[in-house]
């Protein structure tokens, strides 16, 4: 009874946010910024002539032209109504292109209503949900950021309960007005503890249907006017489970050997691209590590390297290297850098994609490190944004280095003569 009074309070507040949307005046953005692109200098705390650090030199990546390389990964907010983006959204994602983001990528968001992870999830499975996304896109890309999205199908993990939820551990029970089926390769529960549903088994007929949701959604980020798409292949979602033969058992064409178990993300990648053209970047987060013992047999690095190579030759251009979450028997010993090996290792291998580094970074120097190291050429930075939409800005004073705010913040970045202390 509490969690179905929780979850009703939650639609209420999310649905009455959404009702109370106001039409915003359509003009444009650029006088927000003095320059079209913000300019980076030294403060006097750096000694002349050494150079800008890296995390604020420009990155290009086809027609994607990064201001600096801080990228905002996707934050699932569960703060949606049938899919619909509202101004939570708005002001949640403007939020960070304001703090000086390079490169905003919006939350996983489903491509059918049986992907959304839950209920209030983000969606593009119909035209409708366009227009909502097309006016953040519009404010994030006016502060000048460019705008991602994160393409999603949720699987065997499907029909959950938002995570702030007391109850959230688990599904929705079959007697809940949320509830759906959820599918995935093979009928294996993610976690029978918590009450995950044992997934129905998609049939080759359903895959199709998959593939063409996946299409489809790419479409409306095109007509939304995104600059980037990146497909969920991780944390044991739709793709995840089909590639590790740890949760895909299956002996068509779709499971089996090492092409059978990347079939579906391949048949997704081709479709994509015959919407989404090829001057726009195309990116994929992988989980490249499903941390089990070797007896499991579970994906490995061996795995993603061969993936990497494999995406590459399908116009993929951004490998984003992510890790878990595929199997509830996983062993992550969690700490600073614990995935920059395989960014690292993903850069080295394929060095024509571009490649981002993601996980407990959190410090402008941390995020410089990794730079230096050339263990990435992009840094995703999510939990320093939610505690702090001006990320960028603090990790610029952490460097001593000093970045032009937008105009109406711009008052914050001068020294006064007044405020130095006086000569003796």
């Amino acid at each position: 009874m509490v969690q179905q009074q929780q979850q009703s309070q939650q639609q209420e507040i999310i649905q009455h946010v959404y009702d109370k949307e106001l039409p915003i005046q359509q003009f444009s953005y650029q006088h927000l910024r003095e320059k079209p692109n913000p300019t980076y200098q030294h403060n006097g705390a750096v000694k002349q002539g050494e150079k800008v650090p890296l995390l604020f030199t420009p990155y290009k990546v086809k027609d994607l032209q990064l201001i600096n390389r801080v990228v905002v990964p996707p934050l699932c907010m569960y703060s949606a109504v049938d899919g619909f983006m509202n101004d939570f959204h708005l002001i949640h994602l403007s939020s960070f292109a304001k703090g000086a983001a390079g490169l905003v990528i919006f939350e996983a968001t489903a491509v059918c209503p049986e992907g959304r992870i839950t209920y209030a999830d983000a969606g593009l499975w119909k035209d409708d949900h366009i227009a909502p996304m097309k006016r953040i896109v519009k404010l994030v890309q006016g502060f000048g950021s460019k705008a991602g999205i994160q393409l999603a199908h949720a699987g065997r993990k499907a029909a959950t309960i938002p995570m702030y939820l007391d109850s959230s551990k688990g599904e929705l029970g079959k007697d809940d007005p949320n509830f759906w089926q959820a599918v995935g390769p093979s009928p294996i529960s993610f976690s029978p503890e918590n009450n995950f549903q044992v997934p129905h088994e998609l049939n080759e007929k359903e895959i199709e249907n998959v593939v063409h949701q996946f299409k489809m959604a790419a479409s409306r980020c095109y007509e939304a006017g995104f600059d980037f798409i990146e497909i969920h292949g991780a944390h044991g979602y739709l793709i995840s489970s089909f590639l590790s033969s740890t949760s895909n058992k299956r002996t068509d064409k779709y499971g089996g050997d090492f092409e059978g178990r990347s079939r579906l993300l391949v048949e997704i990648i081709k479709a994509i691209r015959t919407v989404w053209p090829t001057e726009k970047p195309l990116g994929l987060r992988l989980s490249c590590n499903e941390w089990l013992d070797e007896s499991a047999n579970g994906w490995t690095m061996k795995d993603t390297l061969r993936l990497a190579k494999l995406v590459k030759s399908l116009d993929v251009d951004l490998f984003d290297c992510s890790s878990g979450g595929n199997n509830i028997k996983q062993s992550i010993r969690v700490r600073k850098f614990y995935q920059t090996p395989f960014s690292e290792a993903v850069k080295k291998e394929v060095p024509e994609l571009t490649v981002a580094a993601v996980g407990l970074i959190t410090t402008g120097e941390e995020a410089e490190l990794v730079l230096q190291k050339n263990q990435a050429d992009l840094v995703m930075v999510g939990r320093g944004f939610m505690r702090n939409p001006q990320w960028t800005y603090q990790a610029a004073a952490e460097l001593n280095t000093k970045i032009d705010f937008v105009l109406q913040y711009e008052p914050a970045n001068r020294t006064f003569n007044f405020l130095k202390p006086e000569d003796d």
